[in-house]
């Protein structure tokens, strides 16, 4: 219980979540729980806001749909209340891999923009045996040509390509 709260809200949390949740949901909501409060002790928050929930949001949410939807950062800018709870914005979604590359310590942080949530997307379904039209359905893409210029060329890739033609 945080100093703001009461404890009869408190009590209604705690039934709430007893009564609504099955075992199954009650586990996986107690993870992403824990999930969050460790990445508010490692950023020092003490009084949860909805700016406190935007910022953790963006951090976590925004790469996997960037990477999951092979979204563009218009698409991103775009999800909506109905989509994920509250309007994103652009430059939050765009920063994610500069955030994610800084992290990794990566060379060139500034290199790393939304884009390459698309590039990565087309990668990482290329890597997985995923043909090149479904690959290009997926992104929106209508010319083979540039859905194919976003798959890098990863050495997964590349072993599997040569593996493919030595059998």
């Amino acid at each position: 219980m945080n100093n703001s709260e009461s404890e009869e809200i408190v009590e209604a949390a705690n039934i709430a979540i007893s009564n609504l949740l099955p075992t199954k949901s009650r586990s996986l909501y107690d993870i992403a729980y824990n999930r969050f409060k460790k990445w508010c002790a490692e950023k020092n928050v003490h009084v949860y806001s909805e700016n406190v929930l935007l910022a953790y949001f963006s951090e976590n949410v925004g790469l996997i749909l960037g990477i999951a939807g092979a979204c563009r950062t218009d698409e991103l800018v775009n999800l909506t209340v109905d989509d994920i709870e509250d309007p994103v914005v652009k430059n939050t979604m765009g920063k994610i891999p500069s955030v994610v590359a800084s992290y990794l310590k990566l060379p060139d942080v500034a290199c790393y923009t939304g884009h390459c949530l698309r590039r990565s997307s087309a990668t990482l379904l290329a890597d997985a045996g995923v043909d090149i039209t479904t690959i290009k359905r997926h992104a929106g893409w209508k010319s083979t040509t540039v859905a194919e210029g976003y798959v890098e060329n990863s050495i997964q890739n590349k072993n599997k390509i040569a593996n493919q033609v030595l059998a």
